[in-house]
């Protein structure tokens, strides 16, 4: 290869990155902030009542699970055990 086709080649994008970096951050992290200037952010009492509705949703599901654990392993210990 001669010098003049090295010198015309596309530099890798690790090159890139490394110089960039830097430059790159500043407007990344300024656009964080405006995102997050738009967020409609919810009320106390919203969070509050959403907060105690997946909780009981939580609740309910691990009951259901655990329900559902107990019938089986009963089953089991009727059919295995005699």
């Amino acid at each position: 290869m001669s010098a003049q086709s090295k010198s015309s080649a596309a530099p890798s994008p690790e090159d890139d990155s490394a110089v960039n970096e830097p430059a790159v951050r500043r407007p990344f992290f300024s656009q964080v902030l405006a995102e997050l200037g738009r967020v409609v952010w919810p009320s106390r009492q919203q969070l509050f009542s959403e907060s105690v509705s997946v909780i009981l949703m939580v609740a309910m599901s691990a009951a259901a699970v655990a329900a559902s654990n107990r019938l089986f392993s009963w089953i089991s210990n009727r059919v295995f055990l005699g």
